[in-house]
C-alpha cells in the first residue's frame, strides 16, 4: 500500500501543484489550463510524461468532466439535473465512489473491490488529502479522480458564487 498527499485548495490562479509521497518527494505534477477552453488539468508522472488528463466539456447542457489515462477515457463526472442540491454521477467501467466526496472522505472501489481510500489529513504538511494507494496498478486512475473530484468542487463553487452575486 503506497500514500499520497495533495495540499488542500490546490486549485489555484495558476493551477499547478504536485502530488507527494510520504518523504515529501514530488511523484505527480499537476497543470490547468489557465485562461483557456476547454479547461484541462494535465497530469505528469516524475519524467513529466503527461499520464492523465482532465477535460471540462464545455458545450454540454450540465457541466462534465472528462478523465483520459494513457490516452484512454476512463472515467466521466457529470452533473445531473436537480432542483435541489448538486448532484454528480461518476460513470467508469466498474468503479465506483463509496463515501462522502464533497469532504473528500471516500473509499474507491473497482467491481466491489476496494483499490484506494481518500480522506483529509489535518496534521501533515499544511491540510491535505491523504490517498491511500490500495491497488498500485490502478494509481494514476485514482489520483485522476481524486484531482478531478476536486476541480468539479471548485467548479461547482464557482458556479454557486456567482449565482449569488
Amino acid at each position: 500500500m503506497r500514500q499520497l498527499y495533495i495540499k488542500q485548495k490546490v486549485f489555484s490562479l495558476s493551477g499547478k501543484f504536485t502530488v507527494k509521497d510520504q518523504q515529501e518527494k514530488d511523484i505527480y505534477y499537476v497543470e490547468g489550463s489557465f485562461m483557456k477552453v476547454p479547461k484541462t488539468f494535465s497530469i505528469m508522472n516524475a519524467a513529466r510524461d503527461e499520464v492523465a488528463l482532465i477535460t471540462k466539456k464545455m458545450f454540454s447542457f450540465l457541466p462534465k468532466f472528462l478523465i483520459e489515462v494513457n490516452g484512454q477515457e476512463v472515467l466521466t463526472i457529470k452533473k445531473e439535473f436537480s432542483f435541489l442540491k448538486a448532484r454528480y454521477t461518476i460513470d467508469a467501467a466498474g468503479i465506483e465512489v463509496h463515501g462522502n466526496w464533497w469532504d473528500m472522505n471516500f473509499q474507491v472501489l473497482q467491481h466491489g473491490k476496494i483499490i484506494g481510500e481518500v480522506g483529509k489529513e489535518w496534521f501533515t504538511w499544511g491540510d491535505s488529502y491523504k490517498v491511500q494507494i490500495i491497488d498500485e496498478e490502478m494509481e494514476t486512475i485514482i489520483i485522476a479522480l481524486v484531482v478531478a473530484i476536486d476541480c468539479v468542487k471548485a467548479d461547482q463553487a464557482s458556479a454557486s458564487s456567482a449565482a449569488s452575486i
